[in-house]
């Protein structure tokens, strides 16, 4: 009797990459490394109590809620801890750490776990727990520590960061000051230098695109270009200052919260850097990196629905098919 070979019917992808989502958790904490240890040579030891404050209350955040849920832990696949130190990245040096925790608490339950876990949150966790503190605790989350060492030490409170003072005309940093993150500003976001080689890296390992970063920054670049009436040091400045550059390599690429396609990352790169500029021209708030994240994000679903390549062989409903 001649033997009938089965054909085995499964979903894509059929060949796998090796790529796991631990190990590319893995390289986001490793590409962070860099600006963790930046902001402690610039702002002091304390910062990476924070950070472990933020890690650790998002990883144990994680395992209660999956168990209460009692959905598989999915702790070691290193995305709660990315969550965590992302959150640390957006905070003042000197916060309390009581409300880093609840900071990261809810970013990990409500925003992650509430809506599936890993790959079913519709927003970034940390730009969310980021904007939960900000209006829970407005005057903790706007004091903004000097660098250790430079302008007083971590318990000198800065008056403005970069963006504030050139928003207001006032006494701004020098260029090499902003690269390398001798300023008032969040503790992972200061050193620009250090943010862009984590990204390289990134880059380099093809955990993420180069194209919603250099769109989200171009964009802002060429409207405060026009804003600026052609002056390239306030460009410069715009760049430079803020969230930014964290928030277009970091948050911006979000696997599960930005695009797929190379369309649809361009025009959610041009809208994140659109809505930046707009928000720091026309709105009270000098910054605007984490609210335009964070409305873009919202608009992935239509953005894909209007981008995302047609199946081969697709005919729409009604068109070619004899009805």
């Amino acid at each position: 009797m001649e033997k009938i070979e089965k054909l085995t019917v499964s979903a894509s992808p059929h060949l796998h990459s090796g790529a796991s989502t631990q190990r590319i958790m893995l390289d986001v904490l490793i590409a962070l490394c860099p600006a963790l240890i930046a902001s402690a040579v610039i702002f002091g030891l304390r910062v990476l109590a924070l950070c472990a404050v933020c890690v650790a209350a998002a990883v144990l955040a994680e395992y209660i809620s999956r168990r209460a849920m009692k959905r598989p832990n999915t702790v070691a696949d290193l995305s709660a801890a990315v969550t965590g130190l992302l959150l640390a990245f957006n905070l003042p040096p000197g916060l309390p750490f009581w409300m880093a925790a609840i900071g990261s608490v809810a970013a990990v339950v409500a925003v992650k776990q509430m809506f599936g876990g890993i790959g079913q949150n519709f927003i970034n966790p940390a730009l969310a727990g980021r904007i939960i503190l900000l209006i829970s605790f407005p005057s903790a989350m706007s004091k903004w520590s000097e660098p250790l060492g430079w302008r007083g030490g971590l318990d000198a409170l800065s008056g403005a960061t970069p963006l504030e003072a050139l928003a207001n005309s006032g006494a701004l940093p020098g260029k090499w000051e902003m690269l390398l993150g001798i300023r008032g500003g969040a503790l992972g976001e200061v050193c620009i230098i250090a943010l862009v080689l984590g990204g390289v890296y990134l880059i380099l390992r093809k955990v993420i695109s180069p194209v919603i970063p250099l769109c989200y920054t171009g964009t802002v670049a060429l409207v405060m270009l026009i804003a600026g009436r052609g002056d390239l040091n306030y460009v410069f400045y715009q760049l430079c200052g803020g969230g930014l550059v964290l928030a277009a390599v970091f948050m911006a690429t979000d696997y599960t919260t930005s695009p797929i396609d190379i369309k649809g990352r361009i025009i959610f790169g041009i809208g994140c850097g659109l809505l930046t500029a707009l928000i720091r021209l026309f709105a009270s708030l000098p910054e605007g990196a984490s609210f335009s994240v964070i409305i873009m994000n919202i608009l992935v679903p239509h953005i894909e629905r209007l981008t995302t390549p047609k199946p081969f062989g697709f005919v729409k409903s009604g068109k070619g098919d004899g009805s």
